[in-house]
């Protein structure tokens, strides 16, 4: 359980972490960070594919997650089913997870703008163009890439399922 605990960190000690940490933009992989956000509340394999395919894009996956305020603001009041703590615990047991935060705003742009990812990827129902945080990612030098979205595979289609039991 301690080294979970130790994948989840403040946003304001990652930026510690990666200001000292070399960051190379040559060859495949390097030590490129790579960044995105959700509020992950039941994780099912459409996360999954996701992250793997998050990871594939660089070195080091960090996941902001949207503080439990966050997620009933986008989601609604019956949201989210699982407190912040245990969603960032499920994340930080995954294997291709480095590194888990979390953020209150309605949007991850000060935790982007603090951490400065070289990559930043969201699920392919999201438009590069209105992916929160693009521009600045992509004006430092970074990339910004919309992953292929797993059809019929999201938190809504199993709590709908679950609604229908």
């Amino acid at each position: 359980m301690k080294a979970l605990k130790s994948k989840i960190i403040a946003a304001s000690g990652l930026a510690r972490i990666f200001s000292k940490m070399p960051r190379l933009k040559s060859g495949p992989r390097n030590d490129r960070v790579v960044f995105t956000n959700g509020c992950f509340d039941i994780l099912h394999a459409g996360h999954i594919s996701y992250l793997l395919a998050a990871k594939s894009k660089g070195h080091i996956l960090v996941i902001a997650v949207n503080s439990d305020s966050s997620v009933r603001g986008l989601k609604g009041p019956g949201r989210p089913v699982n407190t912040l703590s245990d969603r960032m615990l499920v994340l930080a047991a995954l294997e291709c997870v480095d590194y888990v935060t979390w953020f209150s705003d309605a949007t991850p742009l000060k935790t982007i703008k603090l951490l400065k990812p070289d990559v930043l990827v969201k699920g392919g129902d999201w438009k590069i163009e209105n992916i929160i945080g693009a521009g600045d990612v992509i004006a430092r030098g970074g990339k910004v890439m919309s992953l292929p979205y797993v059809k019929g595979k999201s938190t809504t289609a199993v709590l709908e399922k679950l609604n229908k039991l």
